[in-house]
């Protein structure tokens, strides 16, 4: 299990990103893939995007070509962060119907969740996860509003 959080300025400029890695599984893993359907010379530099965007998921990690570690499908940085920056224009459409600052689960793809909250000042704290818990994710994010105001 994973979690992806992105504070976004006013103007939606990302001033801060972490990812963090959980050792406790949330759903048991398939090797299933888009790609293993399509010949591989059509699909080799896009295989991680592709897999990705499928929704399927990979065990462990890979390597890629130039050494560093990959981690598994459905977890590529880009495409985590393609997902947060779609869910904006859903969480700017939440903040002018709701005055609340925890705005919940705003939106989903595939099995990422995307929770926002948003300070007085318009501060956007973006959270993808693949667990649900609601109240968990409330106190966490209250947690990183008041280390962000002190």
């Amino acid at each position: 299990m994973s979690h992806h959080l992105f504070l976004l300025s006013p103007t939606d400029t990302p001033i801060y990103s972490l990812a963090h890695q959980s050792t406790k599984s949330s759903a048991p893993q398939t090797m299933s893939s888009l790609s293993s359907n399509l010949p591989s010379w059509s699909t080799a530099p896009f295989s991680g995007t592709l897999t990705a965007l499928s929704g399927a998921q990979s065990i462990g990690t890979t390597s890629s070509q130039n050494g560093a570690p990959k981690i598994g499908a459905g977890q590529d940085r880009h495409v985590i962060q393609m997902i947060a920056n779609a869910s904006l224009d859903v969480i700017e459409e939440m903040v002018v119907s709701n005055n609340a600052m925890y705005l919940k689960s705003v939106d989903k793809f595939n099995e990422w969740t995307v929770s926002a909250f948003v300070t007085p000042g318009n501060m956007k704290f973006v959270l993808l996860h693949e667990g649900k818990n609601e109240e968990g994710i409330r106190s966490f994010f209250m947690e990183v509003w008041e280390l962000y105001v002190k």
